[in-house]
């Protein structure tokens, strides 16, 4: 029997689309289209009934600040937005990822990470549950690790800031780090900060290694954008130059050859640099690679429309041809096992029973004759006894069978993937219900594959609308824009044709 959302998930549901339909309207049936793919996904097994594709993204532009402590994050952000929203220093002052949001009132607000965990528009949804994995009694303290705060600076309109703490701290290590790759994996820009006073990044190699190697294996890899702050620090001995080379050797030792080092400062708080010269050189360098970096930030209202649209579309094809393969896969295995295991254990038993019998003296002259037999074959309630027997016994060893295969073969199984949990949707064919010999899994088959193909359509043309909005390679709009006026001009009356003319 189908299964579909729970009331609670229907309900934030919908709430996302009311929101989009003032922020984003475009979206709000990229939505239906992803409560299309959950339906697949339910059928499957790969999404319980209180999950949805839909809520494992971030339907906002976000921006994410990562780096070690004292490297600067909070006062650029503070910068940024020209608000003194986060707390400065040299040393921790603030241990929690912070979540920043546009707000309409003058009144800064900071709220406790429970708002971030219950609400599927924000990029913290259900994240006590993640953190519990790798952190056992940790989601509950949910609070200790995010807070939400709300201010009124036009820099926020249209997207969302998370400033993190330095993750090269010891204490609660895992679950940090745990957020820190939810935040990579969400976020449409990654802001990495390191500190410029300090040019041995030898120190700072777990830091590096975590960033840089997780960076590699992505294929957004270019959201990455590396920032050395506080470059006025190296004025003194005039050796940017050395500084950037020493980090980037750094980072190319850790795997990574592409991309390169924005050198920026706060203008604000930097000590004055006596020589002009230097003065303006390093000025120069900040106006370039600050004017880079507020233009990619300001660039990712678009860049999410896209992300959400190939998440969308990518989930069509992780469920397709990696789900669905998997758990074929998978079942295959199972099912030889199976098969193999119940031959062995059934060859065994039924070979014993005829050691017994032979033992018993039941053969004579090949020919199995005990005394009880004649008697036997005239009682039907015996035989009806019998036969319960054997189909209880040889029934109960092939379930107790694919139970023990199952649990050895859904080990090597994901339980989080880009489709949902794939262990989970193998599980759901080996029920006692379901045959061993199915070919096919639980919930797949042609109305599966058409849903499937109709939100890969539906994402193209989601595409096509977006390049309509953004790009015109034939010069279509400007031409009906020409052509409309002229059409204006035509039929424009006398006075009207002075009034244009003046």
């Amino acid at each position: 029997m189908f299964e579909g959302p729970s009331t609670l998930l229907k309900s934030r549901l919908q709430n996302l689309q009311d929101n989009l339909a003032t922020e984003n309207p475009i979206l709000i049936d990229a939505v239906d289209s992803f409560k299309e793919l959950d339906k697949v996904a339910y059928r499957l097994g790969l999404l319980s009934t209180e999950q949805s594709f839909a809520t494992t993204i971030s339907w906002w532009p976000l921006i994410s600040v990562l780096g070690t402590f004292s490297a600067g994050k909070s006062s650029f952000l503070n910068s940024y937005l020209d608000v003194d929203l986060q707390l400065t220093g040299n040393q921790a002052v603030d241990d929690k990822f912070t979540v920043i949001c546009y707000s309409q009132e003058d009144k800064i607000r900071v709220l406790p990470g429970l708002a971030l965990d219950a609400d599927p528009r924000l990029p913290f949804y259900q994240i006590s549950e993640e953190i519990e994995k790798v952190a056992e009694g940790e989601g509950s303290r949910i609070d200790t690790y995010l807070q939400l705060k709300t201010c009124k600076s036009d820099a926020l309109k249209g997207k969302i800031l998370i400033d993190s703490p330095g993750f090269d701290a010891d204490e609660q290590r895992n679950a940090t780090l745990k957020i820190t790759d939810h935040i990579i994996d969400l976020a449409d820009l990654v802001l990495v900060f390191f500190d410029a006073r300090h040019p041995e990044p030898g120190a700072m190699k777990d830091t590096l290694e975590h960033l840089v190697e997780g960076t590699i294996r992505r294929n957004d890899a270019g959201k990455f954008l590396f920032i050395l702050n506080q470059m006025d620090s190296t004025a003194k001995e005039d050796n940017a130059e050395q500084v950037v080379a020493a980090w980037q050797r750094a980072v190319v030792q850790t795997g990574l050859s592409t991309g390169r080092f924005y050198c920026v400062y706060n203008e604000k708080v930097a000590p004055e640099i006596p020589d002009e010269y230097l003065r303006q050189r390093y000025k120069d360098k900040l106006d370039i690679d600050m004017g880079e970096i507020e233009h990619r930030m300001q660039e990712v209202s678009v860049e999410r429309v896209y992300r959400i649209v190939g998440a969308l579309e990518n989930t069509a094809n992780q469920i397709e041809n990696v789900a669905v393969p998997k758990i074929k896969e998978a079942m295959d295995s199972w099912y030889r096992s199976v098969l193999l295991v119940d031959g062995i254990i059934y060859g065994i038993l039924i070979a014993s029973l005829i050691g017994l019998s032979i033992y018993a003296g039941y053969w004579i002259d090949w020919a199995f004759q005990p005394s009880w037999l004649e008697s036997f074959k005239n009682s039907s309630v015996a035989q009806g006894i019998t036969a319960g027997l054997f189909v209880v016994v040889f029934g109960g060893i092939h379930f107790w069978v694919r139970r023990i295969i199952a649990k050895r073969v859904v080990k090597k199984l994901p339980t989080e993937s880009g489709a949902g949990n794939i262990a989970a949707a193998f599980l759901k064919n080996t029920y006692p219900l379901r045959s061993v010999f199915s070919l096919k899994p639980a919930g797949w088959g042609r109305r599966g594959r058409k849903a499937i193909d109709r939100v890969r359509n539906e994402a193209d043309n989601f595409v096509k609308a977006l390049n309509d909005n953004f790009a015109d390679p034939l010069g279509r709009k400007e031409a009906e824009r020409l052509a409309m006026e002229e059409q204006q001009n035509k039929t424009a009356t006398p006075l009207e044709e002075q009034v244009v003319s003046q």
